[in-house]
């Protein structure tokens, strides 16, 4: 979704009209973006992609047949066997798709998504669903979007969404018709202090996984990479040296960076725990810090501990302790 926003912008801007679409409901297709979709354009022509772009016919169809004055149109799309393979999809699956005018969607939204900030979108679907109001939700609750324009626990879910970090969509069944949450929160920025090749292979993963990472060498550049942006930034400490490592620790632990970590062995832990304790720190502030840093994955070369690192931030940023998937119960991609 955030790859649309430029696009919506440049096309508000320009007067033009197009249709959003993405998912409400689905089941199956395997492993892909959970922000996955397409703006549609006047003339058919879909930017964006939904499902590797299988569908991208069938949805210009129909958002090419949504009536006049209405603000919203659901269509099924399934694809399975045969097509599953020419579609270069994981598996089959099918889903309900909602399409929705981009002049009803509230202009800051994609202000939000192209600045990389944190945002949540709430859309209420009437129960023939053929009209849509869309809300815009972030942390702050003072922003002032809790109301009669929004269902108060969609914005209560839509926040906690956001704290958890993780992009992805919710719908919700309720007596006045489907309400769907897409949660995006910010983009994990990698702060890495300190330099060498583990740091170039964290920048090279981070790239892999759509995040920002900046490398600073100077513990008063880290300093102001994580008051720039404290909302996305995630500290990931590689320097040995005390004038460097004790006074980015000690902001990032003061300012609620959502993930600290520092690269060392525990005598190295330990030092860096004293000297923060001395510079005032208690030991709820201090046990903040995953060190040593990464899950334990077996790694070994620089390569596999940069996956290790951005494999712990990963789980962090979700709030969940890491386990094989095998052992669980549940769903595997909630």
């Amino acid at each position: 979704m955030r790859e649309l926003a430029d696009t919506a912008q440049q096309w508000a801007a320009q007067g033009r009209t197009g249709v959003l679409a993405r998912p409400i409901t689905e089941q199956g297709f395997g492993p892909r973006h959970p922000a996955d979709a397409v703006l549609i354009d006047a003339d058919g022509h879909c930017h964006g992609t939904l499902y590797r772009g299988v569908f991208d016919e069938h949805l210009a169809a129909e958002a090419a047949a949504l009536a006049a004055g209405h603000t919203a149109r659901v269509c099924e799309v399934s694809v399975h066997d045969d097509e599953v393979k020419q579609a270069g999809l994981t598996c089959g699956g099918q889903a309900e798709v909602l399409l929705q005018p981009l002049g009803t969607i509230p202009a800051r939204w994609w202000a939000l998504l192209g600045q990389g900030a944190d945002a949540a979108l709430v859309t209420r679907l009437d129960e023939g669903q053929t009209h849509a109001v869309s809300t815009l939700a972030t942390p702050e609750r003072q922003d002032g979007v809790v109301g009669a324009e929004g269902p108060v626990q969609a914005m209560e879910r839509a926040r906690d969404l956001l704290v958890r970090r993780r992009s992805g969509r919710d719908t919700r069944f309720t007596d006045e018709g489907l309400v769907l949450i897409e949660s995006f929160p910010a983009v994990p920025h990698l702060v890495i202090a300190g330099g060498g090749e583990l740091a170039e292979l964290l920048v090279a993963q981070a790239h892999v996984l759509d995040w920002q990472a900046t490398v600073a060498l100077a513990a008063e550049d880290a300093v102001t990479l994580l008051a720039e942006r404290p909302a996305a930034a995630c500290l990931i400490v590689l320097s040995h040296e005390p004038e460097v490592d004790i006074p980015v620790l000690h902001a990032a632990l003061t300012s609620g960076i959502a993930y600290v970590g520092a690269l060392g062995s525990r005598r190295t832990q330990a030092r860096r725990a004293q000297a923060l304790a001395q510079a005032g720190l208690d030991e709820a502030h201090i046990g903040r810090i995953h060190g040593p840093i990464g899950l334990d994955l077996g790694a070994r070369t620089p390569a596999e501990t940069a996956l290790a690192v951005c494999a712990e931030v990963l789980a962090a940023l979700d709030g969940r302790a890491a386990r094989v998937l095998r052992e669980g119960s549940g769903p595997i991609n909630t």
